[in-house]
């Protein structure tokens, strides 16, 4: 693992992280669209996931979410917008890339804190996704708090993750999605598959082993 860089106590001090161009982001709404995400996202052994709900803001409101799911390969970011009520009678191009793809046993999907994006795709599609990472608790080790992206991004790359709040509680049903809604659902999920490829090509050294419990010599006795 890269040593973690000497200002990354203090994210502010970083340079900002450059995501994934905007010219690399495919959003899926065409038959030819889903083809060309499977095509990619099959021969992949390893994607970045995420999903994006509409906040609720009233006490006791239902997320009708996800309304959009992200995923990555190394070269590109797939965006399917499922919107708010899946119609049976006219389904959208994307859910069979989705459940073909998440429910793989074979291609691995990194993500951060995918709780609740699990839960909720199960609730509303009816996927269960197969063969998940969770970098929050995997890149943990030992540690009493869970890995997010920024973190993961500061200590690994030396740089500044920009999460605005502004756009993570944005309208992620709209039928049009912003520029700026673009580009951070893309880099949700495309960063996460990047700290994986990192992890995984840097990996820690061994944790040190735990004291046995009564000390040496009861360890000797048993």
């Amino acid at each position: 693992m890269s040593p973690v860089p000497a200002d990354a106590a203090d994210p502010d001090a970083l340079p900002p992280y450059e995501g994934i161009a905007l010219s690399a982001v495919r959003l899926v709404r065409t038959q030819a669209d889903a083809a060309a995400a499977l095509a990619a996202l099959l021969a992949a052994d390893a994607i970045g996931f995420d999903t994006e709900s509409k906040p609720t803001f009233q006490k006791g409101e239902a997320s009708t979410g996800p309304h959009l799911v992200q995923l990555a390969t190394d070269d590109h970011a797939y965006l399917f917008q499922i919107g708010a009520v899946p119609d049976p009678a006219h389904p959208l191009p994307g859910l069979d890339v989705l459940r073909a793809v998440l429910e793989s046993p074979t291609i691995l999907k990194a993500g951060f804190g995918l709780g609740d994006d699990l839960r909720r795709l199960r609730a509303k599609l009816g996927i269960e996704t197969r063969n998940v990472l969770d970098l929050a608790t995997a890149l943990r080790r030992g540690e009493r708090n869970a890995w997010g992206a920024k973190t993961a991004v500061a200590r690994f790359f030396g740089k500044r993750l920009q999460k605005s709040r502004k756009i993570t509680t944005t309208n992620w049903a709209l039928p049009r999605l912003s520029d700026k809604q673009i580009q951070y659902a893309a880099d949700d999920a495309h960063v996460a598959l990047r700290v994986y490829r990192h992890w995984r090509a840097n990996p820690p050294p061994p944790m040190p082993p735990k004291p046995v419990a009564g000390g040496p010599r009861r360890a000797a006795q048993t």
